[in-house]
């Protein structure tokens, strides 16, 4: 393996270890799913059912499962999509907004104490880290 390819290997793994820490350190009501997919209809909104699933690799009938509990919560709204009748597009209700606002005050609690025990130094590395990985998505995003 090449040195970038095991760079990348390890960034990714690293990232996804640590997603997984702070959800499970968060004080929050809301379980992975619906964090998941709260965050997932905040980046892409307005968006096809289709679409989601195909971004969380799942398949369309497990989405509109998950969809139709987080409507039923209330968390999320459904609208007719104006460029296709037999369609609708799924957004955010402002319930949904603020549980993810919730889930997101209660990971970034649960980070606060560890980034106090760093130096000024190495926060400063991890927000020119964090600038980098948006530069990528950036990118990404661009691409798609």
């Amino acid at each position: 393996m090449t040195t970038r390819s095991s760079d990348a290997e390890r960034l990714l793994t690293t990232l996804a270890r640590f997603n997984r820490w702070a959800t499970r350190s968060a004080q929050v009501e809301h379980d992975i799913v619906v964090a998941r997919l709260l965050s997932l209809v905040d980046e892409l909104q307005p968006v096809r059912i289709s679409t989601l699933a195909a971004a969380d690799h799942t398949t369309q009938p497990t989405m509109t499962a998950h969809v139709r509990r987080l409507e039923d919560t209330g968390f999320l709204r459904r609208e007719a999509d104006p460029s296709d009748a037999r369609a609708s597009l799924i957004s955010l209700s402002e319930a949904g907004t603020r549980a993810l606002t919730d889930i997101r005050t209660a990971r970034t609690a649960a980070l606060l104490p560890h980034l106090d025990a760093l130096t000024d130094a190495d926060v400063a590395t991890l927000t020119a880290a964090a600038d980098v990985l948006d530069r990528i998505l950036g990118r990404s995003a661009a691409s798609a």
